[in-house]
């Protein structure tokens, strides 16, 4: 009997192997300067044997951010005028193993500029490029400022996801979903974190996967603020049968559902809604349609409205 519970215990007692392995440590770790206080450090993804769950950046051998495993960029603030840094990325899993540090990348923050309050002129002629379903490239024409534009930054959707430096005009964006419809601005930099407007949006479909189906988001979105209400245009999308119904999407959150009583205007479409009347208030707006088997299609690109 004592035998058998010692094989019982020893049965039960065993399970998964401990994971003992560390990621890879990160590549293609840059570090560039955007203004005299603050440093941009981007990285690619690392690898694991099961899975990378957060990344550690580093500034002078000391951890200055934990982040998820979805960050693949952050800034690092509060920093010295006109001084040298040093920064690596370690790559972290669930059971707390940690891979070697990545390659170390310099970076000098610029000299202060005082009282520089001039934000520069927004970036012109924004395009976008799908290269395939995964990535995409982005060029535009240079902005001007009174004193010098040292970074410009890429929005998808209202949120920063690239800075490049001020002496590019294109980026190249990876990480994308096929099939799915994006919509991006620019905005100049310069050494005083003043930031210009947003540049016109340049919208792309990336490539859909292999066998699937069209893409059914409206096209053509735009959307003008004047004082108390935000005016949509858009096309709906190709279906088959008449779209009669729209989800209207305000700053991320289901607004109101549009409904036509009749059959829905031939061509572009219109509606206007009442908004908050604070100048400078910032609203995201993006539609999607209901498809003729009752499901909704895929959303609009999004656009971004300032109150006058």
């Amino acid at each position: 009997m004592l035998t058998v519970v010692a094989l019982a215990l020893t049965a039960c007692s065993s399970g998964p192997p401990k994971d003992t392995a560390a990621p890879a440590a990160p590549t293609g770790v840059t570090a560039a300067s955007g203004s005299a206080q603050t440093v941009h450090v981007m990285w690619n993804a690392a690898t694991d044997d099961r899975a990378v769950t957060g990344y550690e950046v580093y500034q002078q051998g000391r951890k200055v951010k934990d982040l998820p495993a979805t960050t693949l960029m952050t800034d690092i603030v509060n920093l010295t005028p006109a001084t040298p840094y040093a920064f690596t990325v370690r790559a972290r899993d669930a059971a707390g193993n940690r891979s070697p540090h990545s390659t170390t990348v310099p970076a000098t923050t610029l000299s202060a500029i005082a009282q520089d309050r001039a934000a520069p002129t927004a970036p012109k002629a924004l395009r976008a490029t799908a290269d395939g379903s995964r990535a995409a490239t982005l060029t535009w024409q240079p902005a001007r400022d009174d004193t010098k534009v040292t970074a410009y930054d890429v929005y998808q959707a209202d949120a920063r996801i690239h800075t490049v430096p001020g002496t590019a005009t294109t980026a190249r964006l990876t990480g994308l979903r096929a099939g799915m419809v994006y919509s991006f601005t620019v905005r100049a930099r310069d050494a005083a974190e003043n930031s210009s407007p947003d540049s016109a949006p340049a919208d792309l479909t990336t490539t859909p996967a292999p066998g699937a189906a069209p893409n059914t988001a409206p096209t053509n979105l735009k959307a003008r603020a004047a004082k108390g209400e935000i005016t949509l245009t858009w096309t709906a999308p190709s279906t088959g049968a008449p779209v009669k119904e729209h989800q209207l999407y305000l700053n991320e959150a289901f607004a109101t559902t549009i409904v036509w009583g009749a059959d829905p205007p031939p061509g572009e479409a219109t509606y206007t809604f009442a908004v908050l009347t604070t100048p400078g208030t910032r609203y995201s707006v993006k539609l999607r349609a209901r498809l003729p088997d009752g499901t909704w299609g895929d959303f609009s690109a999004q656009r971004t409205v300032v109150v006058p």
